[in-house]
């Protein structure tokens, strides 16, 4: 989503987490009028995965390279235990994804997008990616995949997340991923801690049942 860049000369602040990876997703107005601008993208991505009980990979792969990428990247800093390979479709993004890589402190290695089946080969992957980008990559996926965190949620599944479900790989979703990154919305604007987690994930997938 562009604009969680684009809002970001808006602001009267800007968390470190938002300024590291350049996305902001959540907007606070104080009384005075000052916007605040922070990312709950990032401890989302992490507090969906730690749900699943996925806190750590020996391998990691990120498909894409948009704002919801570079949150995916700082999200890897703490999990991933080696390099990880993001596949790009526009290498025009190549020094922007080195400049937030080196900011959240994840190493990684940039590969091309016509390679992108050999990020199926890591423990855990995370397409960041519009849909149908991934679709024709589906048969691609192995006898025994590890993890799949595709940040889709409509339409669901993907034939990336279909076919990896097949093949018995763990997969989350987008939902998976709204939902975790809402609470913590919720959480800084009302000051209510916890957020009800379980009955906002009902309503997301309530409202996604009806569409």
């Amino acid at each position: 989503m562009p604009l969680k860049r684009a809002v970001i000369p808006l602001l009267d602040e800007v968390s470190a987490t938002a300024r590291a990876v350049e996305a902001v997703n959540t907007v606070l107005f104080a009384p005075d009028g000052s916007r605040t601008g922070t990312n709950t993208d990032v401890p989302g991505l992490v507090n969906a995965l730690a749900e699943r009980h996925v806190t750590e990979a020996a391998s990691a792969a990120v498909l894409g390279a948009g704002a919801t990428a570079s949150s995916a990247l700082s999200a890897l800093s703490g999990i991933a235990k080696s390099e990880v390979e993001v596949f790009i479709r526009n290498h025009a993004r190549d020094p922007e994804v080195h400049a937030i890589a080196e900011a959240v402190g994840t190493p990684v290695r940039i590969r091309d997008w016509h390679e992108a089946a050999a990020a199926f080969e890591c423990e855990l992957v995370i397409s960041t990616t519009p849909a149908g980008a991934t679709d024709t990559l589906a048969a691609a996926v192995p006898t025994t995949p590890g993890t799949l965190f595709d940040v889709l949620y409509h339409p669901w599944p993907t034939p990336l997340a279909a076919a990896w479900t097949a093949h018995g790989g763990a997969v989350l979703g987008g939902l998976d991923l709204l939902v975790h990154q809402a609470v913590l919305q919720a959480e800084l604007m009302t000051g209510r801690v916890p957020a009800p987690l379980a009955a906002m994930r009902s309503a997301g997938e309530a409202a996604l049942s009806a569409r």
